[in-house]
This record gives C-alpha cells, structure tokens and sequence, in this order.
C-alpha cells in the first residue's frame, strides 16, 4: 500500500479533517502505544498501520 492510499482511506472512513485528528492524536496499543503520524515515522509499514486502524476502530472487513 502507498501512503497516498492509506491517507485517501482514512480520510474516506474518516472525513478529513478527523482523519488527521485520529492520525496526529489517538494512541493505538495496536500499533504499541504510539499514534499513527508517530508509527509511521518510526518507520512501521504502511500497511501495518493501517491493519491496526482498522483493528482499532472496528472497520468492517469490506471497508479495509
């Protein structure tokens, strides 16, 4: 997954501007306590992250 997709599938499930506000905000345990911006500057896989947002957030299988 590129990260153009994973930000066009947040901000698709999310809304814009919330979908920011998760990234930047919401610690994941899925993703060991970090936020997603801080994940993927770490250097976690795109699709990684995205995983475990969907995990998080209960996203139905056909969303992902």
């Amino acid at each position: 997954m590129r990260l153009t997709d994973f930000w066009e599938r947040m901000e698709t499930r999310f809304g814009a501007r919330y979908a920011e506000s998760v990234a930047r905000d919401q610690v994941l345990r899925q993703l060991d306590g970090l936020t997603v911006v801080q994940a993927l500057d770490a250097g976690w896989s795109v699709k990684s992250v995205w995983r475990a947002v969907c995990e998080a957030f209960e996203i139905p299988s056909r969303e992902r």
